[in-house]
């Protein structure tokens, strides 16, 4: 699928590869949903992934937020450039540890209707006319949308299928 240039595109991509994801996923034995990839890989299973995406929402949540108000938000988080995000990816891993596979499918869901929700609150002009919004540079706001949706989703299923086999 191509990268989204409208709001119905994102919105078709989003869904569809999120869904995509899901079905993989639910169609895993249990324990290759709970087991352990291979080494080698940052994300250490299925459940890392999922709070990986989750996490990556929160962060273009904390974006937004900041940036329509006129601030620059820190991006890609506070401490970090994108120079080091695979720190912050490590650091998401440990962050998230600690709580279960399902909780972990729970706050994607949460957190992927939220991402939704905030795009279908747009036009397609201000999704995608490039420069509208100071805190977004040179990019449209639906270049955040894209990544931290679509593009993301898919990245995960390529992950986990390769990590499961």
């Amino acid at each position: 699928m191509a990268r989204p240039k409208s709001k119905e595109e994102l919105l078709l991509a989003s869904e569809t590869n999120m869904q995509k994801l899901w079905d993989f996923i639910n169609n895993l034995p249990e324990e290759k949903r709970t087991s352990d990839f291979p080494e080698g890989t940052l994300n250490r299973n299925i459940r890392d992934v999922l709070a990986h995406l989750h996490h990556w929402h929160l962060l273009v949540f904390q974006w937004y937020e900041i940036g329509m108000k006129g601030e620059k938000p820190s991006i890609p988080a506070e401490g970090y450039t994108w120079r080091t995000t695979p720190e912050l990816n490590r650091s998401i891993r440990e962050q998230y540890a600690t709580i279960s596979f399902k909780e972990s499918k729970k706050l994607l869901g949460e957190s992927h209707q939220k991402i939704t929700d905030m795009i279908r609150s747009h036009t397609n002009d201000e999704l995608f006319e490039r420069k509208r919004y100071k805190w977004t540079g040179t990019n449209a706001l639906g270049a955040y949308f894209v990544s931290a949706t679509s593009s993301h989703y898919d990245w995960a299923l390529k992950l986990i299928k390769k990590a499961t086999r």
